[in-house]
């Protein structure tokens, strides 16, 4: 297949940004990715705009990417909407591939965009969780992976109310305290892939948060849902990242030596199977086939951006991409070998947990974050020697587990 490459990327500030509108936080994220591309929007052959709230929480349903881009100044090329749920954007670059191998184009954007927080809505703001479960069958897919785990044993704070919450917070942690039963991890585990992660967004300007936390106090903080502690789930960001990629015959319009290549970008949806099954599960069907278009292995990749939408999250990932056996992710993590100077670092940007997950952008945003590390200019977060990276992302809940999975894989020119 022809390549595709990366030529331009940009995003906001991750945080609580209420005077800001999803055409604003479009805009910044856009003029971002342009001038780091050194293209101007008449030079865009298409665009894709993810996002998954607009619509309940503003009422703006349908046509979102027509109105933020509109907005925008682009007029006349085709303009399609993704809501995939946290895998929206990176479902949105899959596509923008596709559309620049089959030669339809030859220069794509790609806009991740969500407003999540609405303090005057903060009932719907929770509600809207719920959408990326099944409606019908989501409560009794969490009660079956809450059983899972029964014979666990658990202490006195596990049965404590955990306040306000995603309720993809309870199937996390149903997920970590079945991984705790059948392979041994520990609530230690799970707080140094926090404390990791906090203290890489320390570094990174762009975080929701910044503030570095030690493994003791990740583990003092409230429990959210045992054995997650705050610390260890993602905050509710707002925040836009944007891509632009090109095909290879419009390579020689950009500059060539920032150009990273796409080697592989895959989308899985899950299949029926056991709970011990790791070779069925989604995110590791997604990575297999991204390492066979890529043709390459876990131990050639440099660095990964994985979807640690909770402390466990990053343990699921890590062990599906292949960088550890299953079941040794938290002992992988502890041993030091996924922060910045070990064996192959995982989320130097901070990830979900820390640098901040507005869940339709946070696709591109660890695109954003791979791309920056292999140009080299990550700054005190940059990852030595950087050539191949990796970014496993995945969106929803079904049957336990993710509903879709996207694994990216790409590669410094």
């Amino acid at each position: 297949m022809d390549p595709v490459y990366i030529v331009g990327v940009g995003m906001t500030p991750l945080g609580r940004h209420l005077d800001l509108s999803v055409k604003q936080l479009s805009k910044i994220a856009i003029d971002a990715a342009l001038a780091d591309s050194g293209c101007d929007k008449e030079g865009i052959d298409v665009a894709w705009f993810s996002n998954t709230r607009q619509g309940l929480m503003e009422g703006q349903h349908g046509i979102r990417g027509q109105c933020a881009l509109r907005a925008y100044g682009f007029e006349g090329l085709p303009i399609i909407n993704t809501d995939n749920a946290c895998a929206s954007s990176t479902t949105g670059l899959n596509q923008a591939v596709a559309y620049l191998r089959a030669g339809m184009g030859d220069v794509a954007l790609v806009v991740g965009t969500e407003k999540m927080n609405y303090p005057d809505k903060r009932d719907l703001m929770f509600q809207a969780f719920k959408g990326s479960m099944d409606l019908d069958l989501g409560e009794e897919h969490l009660k079956q992976s809450i059983a899972l785990a029964s014979e666990l044993p658990v202490p006195p704070e596990a049965l404590a109310a955990g306040g306000e919450r995603s309720i993809f917070m309870d199937a996390y942690a149903a997920g970590a305290r079945y991984h705790m039963l059948k392979y041994g991890l520990t609530q230690r585990q799970l707080a140094a892939v926090a404390a990791k992660n906090h203290w890489h967004a320390s570094m990174n300007p762009l975080s929701h948060y910044r503030t570095p936390r030690t493994i003791e106090e990740v583990l003092a903080d409230r429990i959210v849902s045992w054995p997650l502690t705050r610390a260890m789930c993602a905050p509710i960001s707002d925040g836009a990242a944007a891509i632009v990629l090109c095909s290879k015959a419009a390579l020689d319009r950009f500059e060539r030596k920032r150009a990273v290549r796409v080697l592989a970008t895959t989308l899985a949806s899950g299949v029926v199977h056991s709970p011990d099954e790791a070779e069925k599960k989604v995110p590791r069907l997604a990575a297999v086939k991204a390492y066979e278009l890529a043709g390459i292995d876990p131990k050639d990749v440099s660095l990964a951006e994985v979807h640690d939408a909770t402390a466990f999250g990053e343990i699921k990932y890590v062990e599906a991409l292949g960088f550890c056996e299953i079941g040794e992710g938290g002992a992988m993590t502890e041993r030091g070998e996924s922060k910045l100077g070990g064996r192959v670092p995982v989320n130097p940007s901070g990830g979900l947990l820390a640098k901040g997950h507005p869940v339709a952008a946070t696709g591109a945003i660890q695109i954003h974050e791979l791309v920056t590390q292999l140009r080299g200019e990550a700054g005190s977060r940059q990852v030595e020697g950087a050539r191949i990276a990796v970014a496993g992302n995945g969106g929803g809940s079904y049957g336990g587990e993710e509903a879709v999975a996207a694994a990216t894989i790409l590669e410094k020119v």
